[in-house]
């Protein structure tokens, strides 16, 4: 029997994150072209395409150990070019719906730094790897082939409108503005089923100039979140440092509760949430940008795992589903679903017959972990519409609020929090007995009732000497035994994706 030959050619339809690492990915088998609409800059620089790169962006530790699995070696590049790696809770001061969290030894970790810088990194190694090309400020107009195989696109470049460019395999990593449906839909593919779930939410940034000493210090991420479970808009408010020894604020607001571009309301609305210490560290700081404000944050989902795709076809990252971004899942989504994209390749090869429809199955998994994180939340706001929660939701809503509870107090809770946090583990790792049966003795007694900065955090910020309760907090972090050394990227335990590169496997 004859076996089919491999592709020659892929183009990968968007020069963002999730576009870079797929062309990583492919080039180890064949050549690549990136397609942009943009122009793709040389160093950390805004992209018209990608507006939402204003705002702050976190890279979980689940997301960073499959880059590193990727393109290794990056968390060296981002840390060489200014990006912060911040232990999780060591350095972070945060409260959720259920209280403060301890800043107890390293559980988990992120990177901090802004989107230009991130995805410039990942961008120099990409486009620096052998067999990879791209078309820039072109777009693409439709898909070219029928709804048994795609075989390349019809693209508008600077020189020549509807130029066809065949390829064995098309990615579309276009993002949230993916035309991929419609394209679809055009060579006859029908069934191609859409979820959205929009709590109306809207956010602003503006970027200040950090304290002296903020950044020599290790000044930790300050966030107040929302709590969905009382029947109110919910408005948050977060200071990341990041690279320049600047500090980067959001705020955001649900529908009925958004903040707005005027200068003049940004800090007092952090002052007029659950806790006003985001507005308190912001007074007085010098502002260094105009405030940004996005909207259209929904959740949307399409499943595309669900549907009879053409060989030749893959959609990933934010072209699959785009989730509220204050939970920060995008990035860690779209690098898990490449990683499980290479698994498949390994074990089946590019040229296996239906490889596209199975490598959309295996993506879907890790797009559910976070759906269904992100809407169980966002569907309890006021005036959320879409998809109603499921039977059976309320009880597990309020078995996650006790295992919250239980992690202001309890570190063993505290670390199975930030494994799911993070997309290190599944959420079904809140449901291994050893974590169930601390959630059963969960209380909050003796939870912090302020913000745990130390006094040499709140000196440096401009803060008065904390009162009694915040002493408490701060002694709690002063008095911590150091973290243990990290493992390396890509080999910690908790890595979702192990050695052998098991096909969306998640612990």
């Amino acid at each position: 029997m004859t076996q089919p030959s491999p592709p020659r050619h892929a183009v990968v339809i968007g020069g963002s994150l999730s576009g870079l690492l797929a062309a990583a990915v492919l080039a180890e088998y064949t050549t690549v072209t990136v397609i942009d609409a943009d122009p793709l800059p040389e160093g950390p620089a805004p992209r018209r395409g990608l507006p939402q790169a204003r705002h702050t962006h976190l890279l979980w530790s689940g997301g960073a150990r499959a880059i590193e699995r990727i393109l290794p070696g990056i968390t060296d590049d981002w840390t060489a070019a200014g990006a912060i790696r911040r232990s999780l809770p060591t350095d972070l001061v945060t409260k959720t719906a259920q209280g403060w969290i301890p800043r107890v030894g390293e559980k988990q970790f992120n990177i901090s730094c802004s989107r230009d810088l991130l995805d410039s990194v990942i961008r120099a190694r990409v486009t620096g790897l052998k067999g990879i090309s791209t078309l820039q400020r072109s777009r693409v107009r439709a898909l070219e082939g029928t709804a048994a195989r795609v075989t390349g696109v019809l693209v508008d470049t600077p020189e020549e409108e509807g130029r066809l460019l065949t390829a064995d395999l098309v990615i579309d990593a276009s993002g949230r503005g993916s035309r991929a449906r419609t394209w679809l839909q055009a060579l006859g593919v029908t069934g191609i089923r859409q979820a959205e779930v929009d709590s109306g939410l809207v956010y602003a940034t503006r970027i200040f100039e950090a304290p002296a000493g903020a950044h020599e210090m290790g000044f930790p991420i300050v966030n107040v979140q929302s709590d969905p479970r009382v029947p109110v808009p919910g408005r948050t408010a977060t200071i990341v440092p990041i690279e320049n020894g600047q500090w980067q604020a959001t705020l955001s607001g649900t529908r009925g509760g958004q903040p707005t571009g005027d200068p003049d309301r940004f800090i007092p609305f952090a002052k007029d949430i659950r806790d006003p210490i985001v507005g308190e560290l912001l007074e007085g700081k010098k502002p260094l940008t105009d405030v940004a404000v996005t909207q259209g944050t929904a959740n949307r989902r399409i499943y595309f795992e669900k549907a009879e795709l053409p060989d030749g076809f893959i959609a990933v990252g934010d072209s699959v589903a785009t989730f509220n971004p204050l939970y920060g899942q995008g990035m860690t989504v779209a690098a898990q679903g490449l990683l499980a994209l290479r698994a498949l390749i390994r074990q089946k090869g590019l040229a296996h017959p239906g490889f596209g429809r199975e490598a959309q199955r295996a993506i879907a998994p890790l797009v559910s972990t976070a759906w269904e994180l992100a809407t169980s939340q966002d569907i309890l706001y006021p005036g959320a519409t879409g998809m109603k929660p499921r039977a059976g939701t309320g009880a597990l809503n309020a078995y996650v609020n006790r295992l919250m509870t239980g992690a202001t107090t309890d570190e063993a809770l505290t670390a199975a929090l930030f494994k799911v946090l993070t997309m290190s583990s599944a959420p079904t790792h809140w449901l291994q007995p050893s974590v169930v049966w601390h959630v059963l003795r969960a209380s909050d007694r003796g939870a912090l009732t302020a913000p745990p900065l130390t006094a040499a955090e709140r000196a440096v910020a401009g803060l008065g000497p904390a009162g009694p309760a915040a002493a408490v907090a701060t002694n709690q972090v002063e008095t911590t035994a150091p973290a243990a050394p990290a493992a390396p990227v890509g080999t910690d335990p908790a890595d979702p994706v192990g050695p052998a590169d098991p096909v969306g496997q998640v612990r």
